[in-house]
């Protein structure tokens, strides 16, 4: 299908020499008298791109491009003038033109706008086709009362420059409203950028958090740039906040007061245009009366309170999320999609997930994995799951001194270690591969095996 061009021009001369010559570069090409004509043509035709002579009785080449944008924002407009000057440049390019070409005009030139305005528009279409995708993964899944509540503070308050202070348990999904809130915000263009405040030793999070100049300290090899300068325009996210120190609160409670700081080891003055979002899974009221939060920096995260809430008080919401648990296994492993069995997804709703939403994304994540069948039983649920399942023990030294083969002893305590790091890990089989240092693939054939009720033998 080849790109449209509306021309809009008083001069027939003009409108009748560049269709020709459009309609010889391969576009479709419509025409139009003056403004009125071309808003009528804009609305049944639909252009891919306007070519738009300023100087036209009636309503004049700007109102025509005031009109276009205010109810066509994504049609490209390219202004002609006889003329032309600086000043209605510049308002034609503040208006949303996207090129102005002075008469006489060059045929290269044009079709060189031209071309250059439709690859623009292209590029802004993939781009909003990667939002709408990127709002679509990061969905908050559910119907519940408490999620539907939820998706309504975060559509009001997303819109808003106002900062965020999201509480919850791990694993609810405090990450996940935080980049809802970023990706429907007016920031959106701009970066998220994330920080686990408990993931950083307390000696580097500066030089994480502000960057660093080069020789600043011993390996400081090379200039960092720092989270708040990559976030500038876009938004901060602070993760497990009260993790903090109160020497490292001190000084982001002194950047977000004054917007701006200084690179380790440098003396330029940065200045900084953030939005912050906090989470913690900690109550900083209480850490605040034990000393170890600042209640000042409290103050200034806490301008919109979101609490994210507990997998045990949005049940109703299981059915789903193991649907789309599912579906995210299937396309990330490129293999059919499973489902739960009325009898499994009946022993779900009946426990307490202390794990939370990540708890189950993960042993769906594991069951898709270990699982042949298509439908998923409650026979192929695990303990804790499944109250009918044995509780596998923990051999002790007695039994295990009573085994005569080394082979088989090493086998019983594979078994049951497999088991215990399992149950640490909230069943992420990842994290657990990572936590006892083998390889992923390996942990699979031993859960394979765990799943059948059989030890893991020697390779």
């Amino acid at each position: 299908m080849f790109p449209t061009i509306l021309i809009v021009d008083d001069e027939s001369s003009i409108q009748q020499s560049l269709k020709g010559v459009l309609m010889d570069e391969g576009f479709e090409v419509n025409t139009a008298s003056n403004g009125y004509e071309a808003l009528q043509l804009i609305e049944t035709e639909a252009p891919d791109l306007v070519l738009l002579d300023i100087w036209m009785p009636g309503i004049d080449g700007l109102e025509t491009l005031k009109e276009i944008k205010k109810n066509n924002p994504h049609i490209q407009v390219i202004m002609i003038t006889g003329h032309g000057t600086i000043e209605t440049a510049v308002q034609s390019t503040k208006l949303g033109a996207f090129d102005f070409i002075e008469k006489p005009l060059s045929v290269d030139r044009v079709v060189v706008a031209i071309n250059n305005a439709l690859n623009f528009r292209r590029l802004e279409e993939e781009n909003r086709y990667l939002r709408k995708k990127t709002i679509e993964k990061n969905a908050i899944s559910g119907n519940s009362p408490a999620i539907r509540a939820l998706r309504e503070t975060i559509g009001k308050v997303a819109p808003s420059e106002s900062w965020v202070l999201i509480q919850g348990e791990n694993g609810t999904g405090k990450e996940l409203v935080a980049r809802n809130i970023h990706h429907l915000s007016q920031r959106s263009a701009k970066q998220l950028i994330d920080v686990n405040c408990a993931a950083i030793p307390e000696e580097l999070i500066e030089s994480e958090l502000f960057g660093h100049e080069k020789g600043a300290f011993t390996g400081a090899n090379s200039k960092k740039i720092g989270k708040f300068q990559l976030a500038d325009k876009g938004t901060l996210f602070l993760d497990e906040i009260g993790d903090m120190s109160l020497k490292t609160q001190a000084k982001i409670l002194r950047v977000l007061q004054e917007k701006q700081f200084q690179r380790v080891g440098g003396s330029r003055t940065l200045q900084v245009d953030v939005r912050v979002i906090a989470a913690t899974n900690k109550k900083l009221e209480e850490e605040i009366a034990q000393g170890r939060f600042r209640e000042d920096l409290y103050y200034r995260l806490n301008v919109v309170p979101i609490e994210v809430p507990k997998l045990k008080d949005r049940k109703e919401d299981i059915p789903l999320l193991t649907e789309v648990f599912f579906e995210e296994a299937a396309v990330k492993s490129r293999s059919a999609r499973k489902r739960m069995a009325p009898d499994a997804l009946s022993l779900l709703m009946q426990y307490p997930w202390p794990g939370n939403v990540r708890e189950l994304k993960n042993l769906i994540e594991r069951l898709a994995i270990i699982v042949h069948e298509e439908t998923i039983t409650a026979d192929y649920l695990p303990k804790p799951y499944n109250p009918r399942v044995a509780q596998p023990g923990d051999p002790s030294m007695d039994s295990l001194f009573t085994i005569k083969e080394l082979k088989e002893a090493r086998a019983m305590f594979e078994h049951a270690f497999i088991q215990r790091k399992l149950a640490e890990n909230e069943h992420n089989i990842s994290q657990t591969a990572k936590s006892i240092g083998v390889e992923r693939s390996y942990l699979h054939r031993r859960i394979k095996r765990l799943e059948k009720g059989a030890p893991p033998l020697e390779e």
